[in-house]
């Protein structure tokens, strides 16, 4: 009896092995396809975050320059850009742009002429600047980013009846990390359109989401 026994046990078949195998591939390609996904979308939503904190530093700039209107935005009167740099905010000589010295005085703990740039991008890639000029009047002054060679533009587009980021010449608009400050416009969904000349908007490229758009409106 016991020899039948021994003899009647069975293990998996073949059909049975694949089966489990393909299960468990199928669930691997899925992780491997969605977790950049569910990244992506993390670390988008810190850029959002890190914009709401540009909106939020802009309101300050404003209360802290109240005694002088016509200048209560920085770039309010010319427009200015600012290139990120992981290093040092060092706001002298050609860099002593308004973009600069609002990254160094308010997006970051400290102030002076030299401080750590503690404006960066969740990817470790520091934030770049650019502020229009204001757009109250019109939607008729563009910023554009330059770094790495590749080239980041403020646009007017026509179609969306507002002003987006437009593709990069060279590489990705992303790559660029370039914040869009826009005084006297409101978003209308991811475009900004003029607004009164107190307004502003801010204008990001997100990583996997399109053009994020956020005003103090």
């Amino acid at each position: 009896m016991a020899k039948d026994n021994i003899k009647t046990k069975q293990g998996f078949t073949i059909i049975e092995v694949v089966l489990v195998l393909a299960i468990a591939g199928l669930i691997f390609l899925m992780v491997f396809v969605a977790l950049p996904a569910l990244q992506r979308s993390q670390r988008d939503s810190a850029r959002r975050n890190d914009m709401s904190r540009v909106d939020t530093s802009l309101t300050q700039y404003q209360t802290n320059h109240n005694s002088n209107p016509a200048s209560n935005l920085p770039g309010n009167t010319a427009s200015s850009t600012w290139t990120g740099a992981k290093g040092t905010v060092n706001c002298t000589g050609n860099n002593a742009t308004e973009a600069c010295l609002f990254v160094r005085d308010y997006m970051n703990s400290g102030s002076g002429d030299v401080t750590e740039n503690e404006f960066i991008d969740p990817d470790g890639e520091a934030y770049s600047v650019a502020i229009s000029k204001n757009v109250s009047a019109g939607l008729n002054d563009f910023a554009t980013v330059t770094a790495e060679g590749w080239v980041s533009q403020l646009i007017n587009d026509t179609a969306k009846g507002g002003l987006t980021i437009a593709d990069a010449q060279n590489g990705n608009a992303f790559d660029q990390h370039a914040v869009y400050i826009i005084p006297g416009a409101r978003c209308q969904d991811d475009v900004a359109v003029s607004s009164t000349a107190r307004h502003f908007a801010v204008l990001y490229r997100l990583e996997g989401a399109g053009i994020y758009c956020i005003d103090d409106q």
